[in-house]
């Protein structure tokens, strides 16, 4: 249920009305927009008469939100999330640039790459410390090692970094990340999601292989209930019957996410197709339907990568992505 106040109410009548609400064993979500100041009422809604609310001097209307995503929701908060990173910022126009390797595999490698990448207009470093692969015979990542070396990187170029957790014990180490990522396999790793609640770092949450967007939004709504509203989604592509690609990019998830959510959507093309020529048409795709950043694995010798090479990108290669990407904004911008 949301409430929607009248312009002219004051600060005072805003926490009168929150007090009562709470005491009826609600949540109050307040969103103040640029037309409007909405209330959002969580829990059983049902013990509220609505229609004694909406009677009130300084309620506009009152509305009853079928959907089961309550925070996560654009209803409770019509204007953009925008999610502040470091120096830099994901949504409500700004573009993120999230690069680097799948894998961290050395100080030389993700130093290299860290450089790079910035000089190429990336506003991110990402890097996979801890890997979770399909194989138990496969590199699992350097660890905590490869969180220091991508913290070495930081204080190098700048750059903030993203990279992904696997285990909520391991939440310690994640002390000085920017950006912490729950993967597509631990999208509805609950438990998980409910201590990254509990933090106040911004939360990468990638769609899983098989999840449907309300099971997204979700999983989004789990480290928003917890006090966590530093909530960016990310597609990875889906899961079908189709074998030429790794994955099926779901581009029909950036505006219907945007529709449904005031969380910022990005899109992750390197993990969706598999195949690192098609990185690039795919990027371009994803900034024309509106997309709030992307995801892009960039290493320095893919044909040697520890993980993931086929579907990297060179520097140079990752370098083009970007300014054909810029053009492809800018030309967006003036429809």
């Amino acid at each position: 249920m949301i409430a929607v106040l009248k312009t002219g109410t004051t600060e005072q009548q805003i926490e009168n009305l929150t007090a009562w609400i709470k005491s009826q064993g609600l949540d109050v979500h307040l969103s103040r927009g640029s037309a409007h100041t909405i209330l959002g009422l969580v829990g059983d809604t049902a013990k509220i008469d609505a229609e004694l609310l909406e009677s009130l001097d300084i309620v506009d209307s009152v509305k009853r939100i079928s959907e089961p995503f309550k925070s996560a929701n654009r209803k409770f908060h019509p204007d953009d999330s925008v999610i502040s990173v470091g120096n830099t910022a994901v949504g409500g126009g700004a573009f993120a640039v999230m690069a680097g390797p799948c894998s961290v595999e050395s100080e030389e490698q993700v130093m290299a790459i860290a450089r790079a990448v910035k000089a190429a207009g990336a506003t991110m470093l990402r890097g996979g410390a801890f890997k979770p692969r399909t194989s138990p015979y496969d590199f699992q990542g350097l660890k905590a090692d490869g969180i220091e070396l991508l913290l070495e990187a930081k204080k190098e170029t700048g750059l903030p970094i993203v990279t992904e957790i696997m285990n909520a014990n391991h939440l310690p180490l994640f002390e000085e990340v920017d950006v912490i990522q729950v993967g597509a396999r631990n999208m509805q790793n609950f438990e998980l999601l409910k201590e990254l609640g509990r933090t106040q770092k911004p939360i990468l949450l990638k769609r899983g292989l098989a999840n449907t967007l309300k099971e997204l939004l979700m999983s989004a709504e789990y480290i928003m209930a917890g006090g966590n509203e530093n909530v960016i989604l990310c597609e990875r592509g889906i899961r079908t019957f189709e074998t030429y690609t790794r994955n099926t990019l779901d581009l029909s998830a950036v505006p219907l996410l945007h529709e449904l959510s005031h969380l910022p959507v990005i899109i992750d093309p390197s993990h969706a197709t598999g195949v690192a020529r098609l990185v690039k048409p795919m990027a371009l795709a994803a900034a024309a339907c509106g997309a709030d950043g992307l995801m892009i694995e960039v290493h320095n010798d893919p044909a040697h990568a520890l993980c993931d090479g086929a579907q990297s990108l060179t520097p140079d290669a990752f370098a083009d992505v970007i300014a054909a990407v810029t053009r492809v904004r800018n030309a967006v911008k003036e429809q």
